[in-house]
């Protein structure tokens, strides 16, 4: 070797544990193995957290004039110390990404202020602290699981100012054995559901569809389409048993490659009969839910019982505690 151009000791550690002359052999199946982990790819499986920092400020980077203004009104985006990145002066993290998105394709077809709004699966409240961020919406009732609801109590007691936190309405499924008796008489412009009808048994959707059938005039689903078993995405870090589990929740069950645009679109129309609440009901808009690449979304109404909201126009401009995350 010319000692000019000798590689240095990094490298010469690198051949010997990953460009290895076995290594460099396997032309079938080199591009998933460490070979390529060094030579073009980060391996996976050990920087997950530098893929979901490029996801979130790619991201970003595309986010419209109008959702980085959603974004920015909602304040103490960093309570609780999310993986973010800074982009053009701006704190950002998945999860309010997509609370911004899913407002976005929401606002198009239902007028949120003014709006009596139910979610279902609140998580620890974001889509609530998302909307009361930027419209003045009347009431916000969240059924949950009780540890969940104590979780989405706090951080919306934390993230919003009194006043929008006295709109928000709690009801545990945990401590009432009639929820239609402890939601009283209220009616609903809009129900929400992200990402946890998945993970219902598939009777509690159903009981939860006629719920919103009864009382609500629009509905937003966000949901995957279906299941996967490719065991080289998590490894079944959780074990056999709680994928068995997973598989047999919520109402849509097939088997499906993910990451396939057309398997995903081919099942895009169980999504939608799927998640209608009764027959008067119709979809008014659906598309793939950014950035995951099987989830749906969509917004139905019932035609013969339009929403009420509208009452006040404008976005919300306060709800907030002190200065923007």
């Amino acid at each position: 070797m010319d000692d000019r151009y000798s590689p240095s000791p990094l490298w010469n550690y690198n051949n010997s544990v990953k460009v290895t002359e076995e290594g460099v052999a396997k032309l079938a199946s080199f591009k998933s193995d460490p070979v390529n982990f060094k030579l073009a790819l980060w391996d996976p499986q050990v920087n997950g957290v530098r893929y979901l920092k490029a996801l979130i400020f790619e991201l970003a980077s595309r986010l419209t004039p109008e959702n980085r203004g959603r974004l920015r009104r909602i304040r103490h985006r960093e309570t609780g110390s999310p993986i973010s990145v800074t982009h053009d002066g701006d704190s950002v993290c998945m999860d309010y990404l997509l609370a911004v998105h899913e407002l976005e394709f929401i606002s198009r077809y239902v007028e949120p202020d003014g709006a009596r709004v139910l979610e279902i699966g609140a998580g620890y409240g974001r889509t609530c602290h998302a909307m009361l961020s930027n419209h003045r919406v009347e009431e916000y009732w969240i059924i949950d699981l009780g540890r969940a609801l104590a979780l989405s109590r706090e951080y919306l007691r934390t993230v919003l100012d009194t006043e929008a936190f006295s709109r928000v309405r709690f009801v545990s499924v945990d401590t009432t054995d009639d929820l239609d008796r402890a939601l009283g008489t209220a009616r609903f412009d809009l129900c929400l559901n992200v990402d946890s009808f998945a993970e219902m048994p598939p009777e509690t959707v159903r009981n939860y569809l006629a719920l919103i059938d009864r009382r609500c005039s629009a509905l937003y689903v966000n949901n995957p389409v279906g299941k996967y078993l490719e065991k080289e995405l998590d490894n079944h870090a959780q074990g056999d048993e709680v994928v068995r589990m997973a598989l047999a929740t919520g109402l849509l069950r097939d088997l499906l490659d993910i990451h396939d645009s057309r398997a995903v679109a081919a099942l895009a129309p169980k999504f939608l009969s799927s998640y209608r609440p009764g027959p008067r009901w119709e979809t008014v808009g659906d598309g793939r839910a950014v950035p995951w690449s099987y989830y749906w979304q969509a917004v139905y109404r019932r035609p013969d019982e339009p929403p009420t909201a509208g009452r006040t126009t404008g976005r919300r401009t306060g709800g907030q505690r002190g200065d923007a995350a």
